[in-house]
């Protein structure tokens, strides 16, 4: 499969439908204070700043050191000690009729040794560092796990922010127009054209838009903060999705060959596996309990004092095999074979119930990214509907046969339609990243043929707009709410 996949680039004619709502939150050319991230550069910044990955790269270099301390109880150990000691006695006696008797002794005393051991057969020491391999193997799954749902999570934030601004767009631009329909509104009914129940109407709308509006404004902000949260850095600016990025079904084309992707890749999966294997070794380990072990030794010794002033020195050596059998631990050994056992099972139910949860996943993601493909092609069709029954019904209104009400509800369906557009655009793409994910095959390599379709100049701002202003953009023809209602003629 392409490391591109779903996200390469291709040339060709541009989507029909373009973005015709107000742009107030994108500078469009204009940023000069600062140049508008990327999503690789912030993927990079996440995976490079980023303190739950960097917390799962010291437990793996930790879990790694565990090699060189099970290592050591399979080399040889040697270990020395000395002593330098002052020692000093006084004895008095005295018997009856006779005079006291006393000694006052006093010497001094050194010593000194040494001793290495090997051990030539200890199955336990064994058993535990051969399943630090598998340990080791286990925490580097975890850490590609890990990282890999970074780069989903970067990747949910950015487009998270992308989503925000086009569904504020489309508020700000259903406030706008609502606004104006409000003022007409108020100005027909005081030449007595319309009743007071519709500039009713008309506010309880425009309210309605100000608080979708202002809900959008807070996401925004909010989607922003949670960029910040992954990669430590604050961004002002990023860049914006182009409306060339094509929208197609998953490749491979089968499910099943996704959940084969997933069984073979998945490091969650993966690492579940590997829990079994250490939970394997855990029994060997218990049942090397069973067995005796056999060390080398040899030591030396010397000692030195003056004691009742005779000089000298004794010393001495040693070396020879030490077995040790166990003959009877209290039940112990069996108790922790037994135990042993058990966790093995469970870590081969918990392996089994993740392999599931793994399929019903993929599954699930697959259908999800189909069902993307085609509610984004639905919800493009529903904004060329909801366009030509706005049109039609200010039509009626200028002719009489459509009231207020049929005008506002025709305009809240196109701006919702839109939001509703931008919402499918960036599921469809988040849902993608997360099948990757969760077939184990999401790299920076899909993040940097996404990067591809984002572009500078569509670039989104953490700047509030103002609601004042006269700029409108590309949203005269849906700002355009019709002619006032003509009176009858007389």
């Amino acid at each position: 499969m392409s490391s591109q996949g779903l996200f390469q680039r291709t040339r060709g004619e541009p989507w029909p439908l373009r973005r015709t709502w107000l742009s107030l939150v994108v500078t469009v050319g204009l940023i000069s204070q600062a140049q508008a991230a990327d999503l690789l550069t912030i993927t990079r910044d996440a995976l490079e700043n980023n303190a739950a990955l960097a917390s799962s790269r010291s437990i793996y270099d930790a879990v790694e050191a565990t090699r060189d301390i099970q290592r050591a109880d399979l080399l040889p150990q040697v270990g020395a000690s000395a002593g330098v000691a002052r020692s000093d006695s006084f004895e008095r006696q005295q018997q009856a009729g006779a005079g006291a008797g006393q000694s006052d002794d006093g010497y001094n005393g050194v010593n000194a040794s040494i001793e290495a051991t090997q051990a030539i057969f200890d199955a336990s020491n064994w058993y535990e560092y051969r399943q630090t391999a598998d340990q080791i193997d286990q925490q580097a799954l975890v850490l590609e796990g890990d990282r890999q749902q970074l780069i989903y999570n970067v990747t949910e934030a950015y487009f998270e922010i992308l989503r925000a601004r086009d569904v504020l767009e489309a508020y700000v631009a259903q406030e706008r127009a609502i606004e104006r329909q409000l003022e007409q509104s108020r100005e027909q009914f005081e030449v007595g054209l319309i009743a007071i129940t519709d500039v009713h109407e008309a506010q309880a709308s425009f309210d309605q838009a100000r608080a979708q509006r202002i809900a959008a404004q807070s996401d925004l902000q909010i989607s922003f903060e949670a960029l910040e949260q992954l990669t430590g850095k604050d961004y002002e600016t990023i860049e914006g999705l182009t409306e060339e990025l094509p929208v197609e079904s998953p490749k491979p084309s089968s499910r099943d060959a996704w959940v084969a992707l997933a069984l073979e890749n998945y490091p969650t999966l993966l690492a579940s596996q590997e829990a079994v294997e250490i939970s394997r070794s855990d029994i060997d380990i218990a049942q090397a309990g069973y067995l005796p072990t056999l060390d080398a030794y040899a030591q030396y010794n010397y000692s030195d004092t003056d004691q009742n002033n005779v000089s000298g020195y004794n010393s001495g050596s040693e070396i020879g095999l030490s077995a040790t059998v166990p003959i009877f631990t209290g039940g112990r050994t069996s108790a922790q074979v037994n135990q042993a056992t058990y966790l093995l099972e469970s870590a081969q139910y918990d392996f089994e119930s993740e392999r599931r949860s793994t399929v019903q996943q993929v599954r699930s993601l697959f259908t999800q990214v189909v069902n993307d493909v085609q509610t984004v092609e639905a919800q493009r069709q529903a904004i060329i509907s909801s366009r030509s029954a706005l049109e039609a019904t200010r039509s009626g209104y200028e002719v009489g046969t459509r009231n207020i009400v049929d005008v506002l509800r025709a305009e809240q369906e196109l701006y919702n339609a839109l939001a509703n557009y931008a919402e499918a655009r960036y599921a469809y793409v988040i849902d993608m990243m997360a099948l990757r994910q969760q077939a184990g095959v999401l790299d920076t390599s899909n993040i940097r043929a996404l990067n591809d379709w984002l572009q500078e100049e569509n670039a989104v701002r953490l700047e509030l707009p103002e609601q004042e202003g006269d700029g409108v953009g590309n949203m005269d023809i849906d700002l355009d709410i019709g002619a006032p209602p003509r009176p009858p003629q007389q």
